[in-house]
């Protein structure tokens, strides 16, 4: 289903204000608090959503159903850094174990309402995932989290996220969809690009891509694809947790040019495109 938001709405809702823009329809268009359009979600969309909000509900009934009582404050805490992790570690090792599904879908649950509204934080529980799980098992419950996350925060937006996004982001959001408008035949490899790499952060790109049109499938794909390195790197050194002094190891120099040699790739195809062209 085509966004009713085009490019000259945003470009319009970043110009400054010259003789006569006040009064021109896209100047009016351009500013989101006056925009009468809202979006509406697919059907399929809305589908994907409610079973996104069915899972968070689902998953949090399951921890209170089986966690034990007297450790709530123990069990129900978001980690906020990596002393936090450890204790979450040391304290649901057991019950991990003993409630395996149960953790599971309350530990999803926790993560995609994280992602969904922007809650800082979703690191750690990445870590927390390699540190009870392993590199492949963590791996794909991260992956899994992670894109499902990512995907209703991308609902969310396409209903309300207009104004927010052109409050917060205003430069972001008009060099995105300046960099969008030019890769509409390749944007499955510019988006994996953008996935794997840190050029912009991805609750940007969770928030921004349905604003700039970004078609629901390849952002689901990007993300999907695109997310397993980060989260290999990350579930990882949550098995080495004792040793980690601080996030910042994670991503060192050389991580960040072996993430943007894989990121290149992506693009490779779109390079070799505008060469041919130009020739």
């Amino acid at each position: 289903m085509a966004m009713p938001f085009a490019r000259r709405d945003i470009e319009a809702a970043g110009a400054g204000a010259g003789p006569g823009s006040d009064d021109s329809p896209a100047a009016k268009k351009g500013k989101p608090e006056l925009s009468g359009a809202r979006p509406a979600l697919t059907r399929s969309e809305a589908l994907a959503f409610a079973a996104v909000l069915a899972l968070f509900t689902a998953g949090i009934f399951c921890v209170f159903l089986t966690a034990p009582r007297g450790e709530f404050g123990q069990i129900l805490r978001l980690p906020r850094s990596l002393s936090d992790v450890r204790l979450l570690k040391d304290n649901l090792a057991v019950y991990a174990r003993d409630y395996q599904t149960n953790f599971i879908l309350g530990y999803c649950s926790i993560y995609i309402f994280m992602q969904t509204f922007m809650i800082p934080g979703t690191i750690f529980m990445s870590l927390l995932a390699g540190a009870l799980f392993g590199v492949i098992k963590g791996g794909i419950l991260v992956v899994f989290t992670a894109t499902a996350g990512g995907s209703s925060c991308y609902f969310v937006s396409k209903l309300i996220g207009r104004p927010l996004v052109s409050w917060l982001w205003p430069e972001k959001l008009r060099y995105f969809q300046s960099e969008i408008a030019k890769r509409r035949e390749k944007l499955l490899n510019y988006m994996l690009f953008l996935r794997i790499t840190p050029t912009l952060p991805n609750t940007f790109i969770n928030m921004a891509s349905p604003i700039v049109d970004i078609p629901f499938h390849i952002f689901f794909a990007a993300t999907l694809v695109g997310l397993i390195p980060a989260s290999y790197i990350t579930v990882k050194a949550g098995r080495a947790l004792g040793d980690l002094k601080s996030v910042r190891e994670l991503y060192d120099f050389k991580t960040l040019v072996v993430l943007f040699l894989i990121g290149s790739v992506a693009v490779v195809p779109t390079i070799l495109k505008r060469k041919r062209t130009y020739e």
